[in-house]
């Protein structure tokens, strides 16, 4: 699967970014009875994080777009925690996206979209999975977006 997916990311025109060290205490993935569970990750391109909040000055495409570097970068600390193997990927289970929003905005459903459109194009039916969209008032280090998942693996 991992020349599937590198292949998926060549046909989409994409890279995985290298996997983000932990800005915290915490540790970027834990594997605990086949799952990878994944810490919140954050959305950087060209190695500067994408910051604002829907509603007040990021469009909705913006946010859909953050929200899909934010998959990148899962993608990414997955094949991190797997020395690179991603055909132990079994499905996407989870996704937890976070919104930083204004109290009137709620299209946090369309932001998601962004990783979990991604999810499918990589991994097929694999990649479909159960999520919640939230919409919060601010992010750490101010992102437009963060989102963290839960991964099946073998």
């Amino acid at each position: 699967m991992t020349d599937t997916i590198d292949q998926r990311l060549s046909d989409l025109g994409l890279t995985l970014p290298q996997a983000a060290a932990p800005v915290a205490s915490y540790t970027p993935v834990v594997e605990a009875g086949g799952m990878l569970h994944i810490s919140g990750q954050l959305p950087f391109r060209d190695g500067q994080l994408v910051t604002g909040r829907l509603g007040d000055g990021v469009s909705l495409e913006e946010g859909q777009d953050a929200a899909k570097l934010c998959g990148l970068m899962l993608v990414a600390q997955v094949k991190a925690a797997l020395n690179g193997d991603l055909s132990r990927v079994r499905r996407i289970v989870k996704l937890g996206v976070f919104v930083n929003s204004t109290p009137d905005f709620t299209d946090q459903p369309k932001v998601a979209n962004g990783a979990s459109d991604l999810m499918v194009s990589l991994f097929g039916d694999a990649g479909k999975h159960a999520r919640s969209a939230v919409g919060v008032a601010v992010l750490p280090l101010g992102a437009a977006v963060e989102v963290d998942a839960i991964i099946a693996v073998d």
